[in-house]
Formats: C-alpha cells, structure tokens, sequence
C-alpha cells in the first residue's frame, strides 16, 4: 500500500468537498449538505495525518542532508538523535494511518438494537443480565446516545430474564457489534449462604437497526397479536391493549414491545426490531463466510461463542477473543468498557489491514 499516493487522493477529494460546501447552492439540497458534512469529517483526520507525515519526512530530509554533509560533529550528532525520534513517531503515525485506511464497514454507522437474555444460572442469570444492561446504559451515556427501552421481562429476585432495548447516536453499531455473544460471570450470588462462587450467563445479541428498504418484509406473512402491557409505563398500561406481538409467520420470528403508549408505537417499534432480525439473518451468514476467509478471532459471526468473563473474586474482565485481561471488573461494570472496545475495533482493523495487503 503506496500511503503517500493514497494520503494525497484522500487531500484532494478534501479540498474539493470544502469547495462544494462554500457554494451557498448546497444549502438548497440539505441531503447533498448532510452527505459532504459527513465525507468532510471522514477525511478530516486523515488529512491532518497527512500534514504530520509530510512535515516529519520534511524534517528527516533537512537531517539527512546535514548528516551527509557532516559539516560540524556537533550538528551532525543532533540530526541523528533528532532523526531516531522522527523515525519512531513515523512509524507509529504510519501504522494508525494503515488502519484509519481500513474501509469502513457501511453497518458501523447505524443504530443498533440490544437483547439481553439470562442464560445458565436462574435468578443470579437474571440479576447479571440486568447488571450488563446497567453496564451498556452507563457506556451509552458517555458516548452521548439515546437509549430507548423496547421490551423487558423482569425476574422476581431482580435484574431481567429478557430485555432489549435500543440505542441512537454516532457510530453505535460500530462499537457495540463486538458484545455479541455470551458474557459469563463468576462470583458469590446474593442469596448463596456458603459464600461459594457460581458461574452464570447471559447472552447478548446486537443487531444493527435498517431503514424499510434496506428489506423487505411482505405483510401476509405477519401475524399481529395485542395483549395488555405489564411493568413500568404509568396506569394506562393496565387498561388498554397497547402491547404488540408479531410474528414472522415464515421464519418462526418473534418481536414484541410494550415501552410505548399507544398501539400505533408498539407496532413501529416491532416492525423496527423484526427488520433488524431478518437482517441479522444475512448479515450473520456473511460474517460466518468473511470470518472463515479470515479465520477471524474478533468477527466470528458465532453469537453462541463465549466471549467474556466478568470474574468478581479477582476483579477482572477477560475478553477471550484476544486474550485481553484487566483488572478494572468495578469501573467496567459502571460503564468504562472503552478499552476493551477499542482493543477488538483495533485487532478487526489490524486483520482487516492483513487482509488487503495480501491481496
């Protein structure tokens, strides 16, 4: 990969974009304007990488030519040391550059929809469940998203046995993608009296939210059952059959929500989540194709896989697909799994980045 060439299209289409964006015209198509915003920020920092690679090289030009000329020993010995470091920051600026290169997947930068289910492990199960959810609330909050509950279904001792929810924001898909998968915990449940370590599971399953054309679900095939809504809501939910049920008559899919006040919402927000299922269905068949190829240890596109484990004695969170272990268990389950996030975005890009190179 030629990154000088690359770096200079990507400046090029830069200057160009800001040149169609100082036409007042584009003020008059706010589709045309949302789209070249959007290709202003993609490039924006690709291009600021740009400038710091041409004055670094610049610069190691400039010693170079005073190490050949060797004119005064002194100068000479500071254009090398200069140069060792010049050479580092390069290297190190080369690589982010090699991975920012990495096309973006065009899912990253959709909204996803979130179920958590209580696996193995009965009510502890469902106490974990509800504390990834508090966990994914907590991460959602810092990253300045909007977060809608969909459906829940609570546990008598706590937490949930099933909740899904949704979440609207910047480039939500693209973090929360890696969380699929069964999350298991170790740890001396609340009503264990012999203080002895259990391990129970709760899996995870996020699906990226798609537009109606993105596909194409043909309405006799659905079944639209309402029933009264239970839980948190206000008093309404007791009187009136605002909950929705579909049911994907072909596949075998069923979504609900009950969250919204009225009838018509429920039915919205199901349709939302049945599109994202069948989409899911597909999207999981290319991964399982694209992780294979690969022999990815990130993307598998197995949502069965154990990917987790929050071990409570030890205080430490383990993602298993690259062997990643901190010791931040407290602050993680609060809500700061960012590191753990950006190491799986980083290890995808670096096999996405293999990947293009061997081809």
């Amino acid at each position: 990969m030629d990154i000088e060439e690359k770096l200079k299209q990507i400046k090029s289409r830069f200057q160009e974009v800001n040149t169609a964006m100082s036409d007042p015209s584009v003020f008059d198509d706010p589709e045309r304007y949302t789209k070249l915003t959007k290709e202003r920020s993609d490039l924006e920092e690709l291009v600021k990488d740009y400038d710091t690679w041409l004055d670094l090289t610049s610069r190691k030009r400039g010693n170079d030519e005073l190490i050949e000329m060797d004119d005064d020993p002194e100068i000479t010995e500071m254009a090398k040391a200069e140069n060792a470091e010049i050479k580092e920051d390069l290297e190190k600026l080369e690589s982010d550059i090699k991975i920012k290169l990495v096309p973006k997947d065009p899912e990253d930068s959709k909204n996803a929809i979130i179920e958590i289910r209580a696996g193995t492990g009965g009510d502890e199960a469902a106490i974990f469940a509800g504390d990834l959810f508090d966990m994914y609330r907590r991460y959602s909050d810092s990253q300045g998203w909007k977060l809608s509950l969909l459906s829940l279904n609570e546990s008598e001792k706590g937490g949930y046995k099933e909740i899904t929810f949704s979440l609207e924001g910047n480039e939500v898909f693209g973090k929360m993608k890696y969380e699929s998968g069964v999350h298991r915990v170790q740890r001396v449940p609340a009503t264990e009296s012999q203080g002895r370590v259990h391990t129970s599971a709760a899996t995870v399953a996020v699906l990226p939210e798609v537009e109606e054309v993105d596909i194409d679900i043909n309405t006799s095939d659905l079944r639209i059952d309402t029933f009264r809504a239970s839980g948190a809501g206000g008093q309404h939910v007791n009187k009136t059959d605002s909950a929705i049920r579909i049911t994907h008559e072909p596949t075998g899919i069923v979504v609900e929500c009950q969250e919204e006040r009225s009838q018509h919402q429920n039915k919205e927000r199901a349709m939302t989540m049945l599109r994202a299922k069948m989409y899911d269905i597909e999207l999981e068949k290319k991964e399982k194709a694209r992780a294979a190829e690969r022999k990815s240890q990130v993307s598998t596109g197995d949502r069965s896989a154990k990917i987790r484990t929050y071990n409570y004695p030890q205080g430490r969170i383990t993602d298993h697909r690259i062997n990643l272990t901190l010791y931040n268990l407290d602050s993680a389950m609060k809500g700061d799994i960012h590191e753990v996030i950006n190491a799986l975005r980083v290890q995808d890009n670096l096999e996405k980045l293999n990947e293009m190179t061997e081809q």
